[in-house]
C-alpha cells in the first residue's frame, strides 16, 4: 500500500444520508476499516461533508438534483444533518471538508488541503456512488490524480447503477477494489 502522497477521501458518510439507503451496516463496517487501515499508515483521512446554510440559500430553482430537497429542508439544523455516522467519527487528526455540490472539489477547499499535503493519490469511499464519488472521479481524474475506488466501502440507492459504475465506468480513470485488498 502507498502511504506516500495519498489520502483517504470519506465522502457524505453522515448519518442523515445513510438513513436514506437499506442496510448500510456492512458498507458502514467496510469504511471503517479503511479508515483505520489508513490511519495506521499515517494516510491522511479526509472527511467531505455537504452542507448549506440555513434554508439553503445556495441551491437555485435550476438545479435539478438539489432544488426539489430545499423546500423540503427548510426547517431542518443543519448542524446535526451533517453529522457524520458515530461509527466513523472524525478524531482531531482528520480533516474534515464541506462542500456544496455532489463532487467533493465544488464549493469546498479540498484541492487547496491536498496541495499544501502534495497529495497526488486519492482513495475514495462514501454515498452514493452515482452522486459524490462518480462526481469526484471524474473531476480528480481531470485535475490528474491517481484513483482508487474501495467498491464495498461505496453503495448506491441504485444496485444496478452501482454495479455498472464499478464494474464500467470507474475503471476508465480508477482502480476499483475491495476494502480487504487495500488493507494488504
Amino acid at each position: 500500500m502507498k502511504n506516500m502522497k495519498t489520502a483517504l477521501l470519506v465522502m457524505d458518510m453522515q448519518t442523515s444520508l445513510l438513513c436514506s439507503l437499506p442496510d448500510t451496516e456492512e458498507l458502514v463496517s467496510h469504511v471503517r476499516k479503511a479508515i483505520k487501515t489508513a490511519r495506521n499508515h499515517q494516510i491522511p483521512v479526509i472527511y467531505v461533508t455537504v452542507w448549506f446554510r440555513q434554508r439553503m440559500p445556495e441551491i437555485s430553482s435550476h438545479n435539478k438534483a438539489f432544488s426539489g430537497i430545499k423546500h423540503h429542508m427548510e426547517d431542518v439544523d443543519m448542524k446535526e444533518w451533517t453529522a457524520i455516522h458515530p461509527d466513523l467519527s472524525p478524531e482531531e487528526t482528520d480533516i474534515v471538508i464541506t462542500k456544496r455540490r455532489f463532487s467533493a472539489f465544488t464549493g469546498s477547499d479540498l484541492e487547496v488541503v491536498l496541495r499544501g499535503l502534495d497529495v497526488q493519490h486519492l482513495v475514495l469511499a462514501g454515498i452514493s456512488s452515482s452522486g459524490v464519488v462518480l462526481s469526484t472521479v471524474r473531476e480528480a481524474s481531470d485535475k490528474d490524480y491517481q484513483l482508487t475506488v474501495i467498491e464495498d466501502g461505496c453503495k448506491d440507492g441504485d444496485q444496478e447503477v452501482h454495479e455498472v459504475l464499478m464494474r464500467k465506468v470507474f475503471p476508465r480513470q480508477a482502480d476499483v477494489i475491495k476494502v480487504n485488498d487495500w488493507l494488504q
